[in-house]
């Protein structure tokens, strides 16, 4: 898709995401993708042979059917669908952002390969909420802090082995991938950090009396981080720009290897406007190595550098009736 900022390319390819996986990759709660002044949204479209349908309202919530059969679940609707790797400009945050970015990367990956992963996920961060705030409860509620802490044991140590599996897997993949972005033998490497430790139930208790003082819960898969470095350095501290932004790219690449690798299925890759900052080499070396067989929505501002043998939709003949709810 090619034109402009601001006329709502983002949206497009958000809508697919959502579509697909019931999550866009800018935002984990669906209230913020409605657009301002509406009382809610609506998706459909043909998926893998399926006729999906994702309505929410503000008020109502989602509602989900597959070939106009009414779904329940979550688990139900995306058993049906497909997989996504989402590639946007706002990826370097991967390298240069917070931990909470490259634990939301994990998490896209593990929802996608594994069900139960999802519902622990959010069983552990429900848990965690009512924990931090029996924690900010200035009566002492030790009984009830100690079963929640159980849960969050429960729960967490399956996220903490689940990403533990992940990052091993996906470490020499980036390393290819990066190498072959950049045209470059650089050495990629992607570290687990366990914010439990070695033990989730001895930190939980090393931490008990700050816990107190500071009002919520200091250990756990909540703090965990992925260590990225180049050629040994810390890709954070010492990567070129050139080299970070590559190394997010190849993060997602090794997403996309991941998921066919384990499933046996190709993902759909978006790609969001993600070309401007790169030279076009790295263009058109990324161009090659994303699998010729999978499907791919591209947004850019410019196609100047593209290779032949790619359809091109221009937004200047797409109408605003076209793209309601866009950005």
């Amino acid at each position: 898709m090619l034109g402009a900022n601001a006329m709502g390319k983002t949206s497009i390819l958000e809508a697919v995401c959502v579509l697909v996986r019931l999550q866009s990759p800018r935002s984990s709660r669906m209230g913020k993708m409605v657009k301002v002044g509406e009382a809610g949204f609506g998706v459909a479209g043909c998926c893998w042979g399926n006729e999906n349908q994702v309505r929410y309202g503000v008020r109502g919530g989602a509602e989900m059917k597959v070939d106009g059969e009414v779904m329940v679940r979550q688990g139900e609707y995306l058993g049906a669908g497909g997989l996504v790797v989402w590639m946007g400009n706002d990826d370097l945050a991967l390298v240069r952002g917070s931990g909470s970015v490259r634990r939301r990367y994990l998490d896209f990956i593990g929802c996608q390969l594994d069900p139960f992963y999802r519902d622990n996920l959010n069983r552990y961060n429900r848990v965690l909420k009512a924990r931090n705030i029996l924690l900010k409860d200035r009566v002492h509620r030790e009984a009830e802090i100690s079963a929640y802490s159980e849960l969050l044991v429960k729960h967490g140590n399956y996220l903490m082995e689940a990403r533990r599996a992940l990052v091993e897997s996906l470490e020499p993949m980036t390393s290819v991938a990066q190498s072959a972005v950049s045209t470059c033998d650089e050495r990629v490497g992607v570290e687990y950090v366990p914010g439990a430790g070695d033990d989730f139930t001895t930190s939980l208790e090393m931490t008990r009396e700050r816990e107190r003082r500071q009002g919520q819960t200091l250990a756990g898969p909540h703090r965990d981080e992925l260590r990225l470095s180049i050629n040994g350095m810390a890709a954070v501290d010492f990567a070129s720009e050139g080299q970070q932004r590559t190394l997010a790219l190849a993060l997602k690449l090794a997403q996309g290897d991941l998921l066919e690798k384990q499933t046996g299925r190709l993902p759909i890759y978006l790609l969001d406007d993600i070309f401007g900052e790169l030279d076009t080499q790295r263009r058109n070396a990324l161009m090659r190595v994303l699998p010729s067989a999978a499907q791919k929505l591209i947004t850019t501002t410019n196609i100047d550098w593209l290779e032949e043998g790619y359809a091109v939709i221009d937004m200047k003949g797409v109408g605003t009736t076209d793209l309601q709810g866009a950005d």
